[in-house]
């Protein structure tokens, strides 16, 4: 007998008809017309079954603190940058926690099964990083929640950055994490890199750097990350985030520079939302893209996750939690307009993103952990054309979350009442061309 049964489901891969059966938290079953009786059955009805929705670059310390202490008027970096500097000291670690508890709900609505933050360490309280510790424990039930210790004024330029960052580790954060990029020098941020890439590999941690997200020449520190990463054999453990100035290098030296980022396993998080907004670009026209190279990145084998960096704080006053908004864009930007490109677009929001992290036992396989989500749409294409709703979501073989279909009643002479976005996709090959009714 199983926990929960989901019927006639249709996978990522495409294949339609088929059941999961889950007992224990895990899946075990995954096959056409499952006859074993379960407490709890789903009705998928041809719907995509995903597994959850992974977020690889976030700041849990500051989401949903849109407005406090004031607006971001301008929507730019910098005006972001001195608003979080406001924000820092007047915020107490219940005002972080309840937000980031808040938000944890939105995104488990969204499907989204886990997080990569960073959380600021350039605070001698550490307000972020006790408030954000509190949250992964109370989420663990429903949400993995990786935390990443961020000087984010430098850890050189603060004072007290280098400290308070081992402090953060010996609290329990899981990953070094830095931004060369807005030390004094170049120097000074490749020394950065160095130095907190030395302190990962003394610990057995794992790096996520904030790299390259400004056009300044000075700045670059990507192929720093990748020599560091090999020296001290990181490999698989690093995550440059952002590198939007990789659309401003030259392309003879991106064409050496991707070799030594696959060579050194060095994974690449853009964050398509953001990135085109705020990456600090002083370009006139033509304007760049704001995102890195991402078809090249991949077709060089680097692993690339999408993030979403911000949701409703002093960088970016919009954003839902939406990981099909992420992927959405992505493709845009990145011209990935092939049927293949946008399959790959959803996982850089699934899978891939699940891999950098080091997630283990993901995915829709038997043994796996029994996390997926029921999307309205019939495969991975449809969902990123329609931002799919979250039919159902379901953690450890419990359904945590469930939405109603969307369906619009419309009045309109000789026309059908209802509107239901999902059927509009085109047909299979075996039920003829055209749109479906």
């Amino acid at each position: 007998m199983f926990d929960l049964i989901v019927k006639n489901a249709t996978l990522p891969d495409g294949t339609r008809g088929i059941d999961i059966g889950c007992k224990s938290g895990v899946i075990a079953a995954i096959e056409q017309n499952l006859t074993a009786e379960a407490s709890q059955s789903i009705e998928a009805d041809g719907h995509l079954v995903s597994p959850p929705f992974v977020d690889p670059h976030f700041h849990m310390d500051a989401t949903l603190s849109l407005g406090t202490p004031r607006m971001n008027v301008s929507g730019t970096l910098l005006e972001g940058i001195a608003l979080w500097g406001e924000l820092k000291p007047v915020q107490s670690v219940e005002q972080i926690f309840e937000r980031a508890m808040r938000y944890c709900d939105l995104a488990v609505s969204m499907g989204i099964g886990a997080i990569r933050s960073h959380v600021d360490v350039c605070d001698d309280s550490l307000k972020g990083a006790q408030a954000l510790l509190e949250v992964r424990k109370q989420v663990a039930p429903y949400l993995d929640l990786q935390l990443v210790a961020f000087p984010q004024d430098g850890v050189l330029r603060d004072p007290t950055a280098l400290n308070n960052l081992e402090r953060a580790l010996d609290m329990g954060v899981d990953i070094v994490g830095g931004i060369p990029h807005f030390e004094r020098s170049m120097a000074d941020g490749a020394t950065s890199i160095r130095l907190l890439c030395e302190i990962a590999a003394a610990r057995g941690l794992r790096v996520d750097m904030h790299c390259d997200e400004s056009d300044d020449p000075h700045s670059q520190h990507i192929e720093t990350l990748a020599y560091e990463t090999q020296r001290l054999g990181l490999n698989g453990r690093v995550a440059a985030s952002h590198l939007t100035s990789m659309h401003s290098m030259d392309n003879y030296y991106v064409s050496k520079l991707i070799p030594l980022i696959a060579e050194a396993g060095v994974h690449a998080i853009p964050n398509p939302l953001i990135n085109i907004m705020l990456q600090g670009r002083h370009d006139s026209y033509p304007k760049r893209r704001g995102q890195t190279r991402v078809p090249e990145l991949r077709d060089a084998g680097i692993t690339i996750g999408f993030g979403s960096d911000c949701v409703m704080d002093p960088w970016y006053s919009l954003g839902k939690a939406d990981m099909l908004d992420v992927a959405f864009m992505g493709l845009h930007v990145g011209h990935m307009s092939s049927r293949a490109d946008m399959r790959w677009c959803y996982e850089a929001v699934t899978a891939n993103s699940a891999k950098l992290m080091g997630l283990e036992k993901y995915g829709l396989e038997v043994g796996n952990h029994a996390n997926f989500v029921i999307l309205q749409a019939k495969d991975t294409i449809e969902a990123i054309r329609l931002r799919a709703n979250r039919l159902a979501v379901v953690r450890h073989g419990a359904i945590i979350a469930k939405t109603t279909p969307q369906i619009t009643t419309i009045n309109l002479p000789d026309r059908p009442s209802t509107v239901q976005s999902d059927t509009y996709a085109p047909r299979s090959p075996s039920e003829g061309c055209g749109i479906a009714p």
